[in-house]
């Protein structure tokens, strides 16, 4: 599958008082490219939740490598792994200069909204998935 792609600039609010990017904030930075990779393949947050359908993290496993710092330029990326029935498993890392500081395995769950229980993929959705 091919690899979506958002550049990043670390801004002082992204920072702890060192000028080092705080640790929560590549997980924004991946939220960041997971949505944009759905307003890519033509889908919001917000028009899947006009029909019902819910994205939420299931399950996060996170390695961090190197710091990043005030200013720096940085790259945030969304692969799609592994789609199933109800999830799906993005491969994610931050890099500087294609050096990885931050890689990320997160799975999303697809959930009828209202009732909060898994629910299969939309149609559309499941072929932007599995590269269709």
């Amino acid at each position: 599958m091919s690899e979506f792609r958002l550049p990043v600039r670390v801004y002082i609010e992204d920072t702890d008082a060192g000028g080092i990017v705080y640790y929560v904030n590549y997980l924004k930075y991946m939220e960041r490219a997971r949505s944009e990779w759905l307003r890519h393949h033509g889908f919001t947050q917000s028009d899947l939740l006009e029909t019902g359908i819910q994205l939420v993290v299931h399950r996060l496993e996170c390695r961090y490598a190197k710091p990043a710092l005030l200013d720096d330029a940085l790259e945030a990326t969304a692969v799609i792994h592994s789609p199933g029935r109800c999830r799906a498993r993005f491969l994610q890392t931050v890099t500087r200069n294609g050096e990885p500081l931050c890689e990320a395995r997160v799975d999303i769950a697809c959930l009828d909204a209202a009732r909060l229980k898994p629910t299969p993929w939309p149609p559309a959705i499941a072929a932007a998935l599995n590269g269709n």
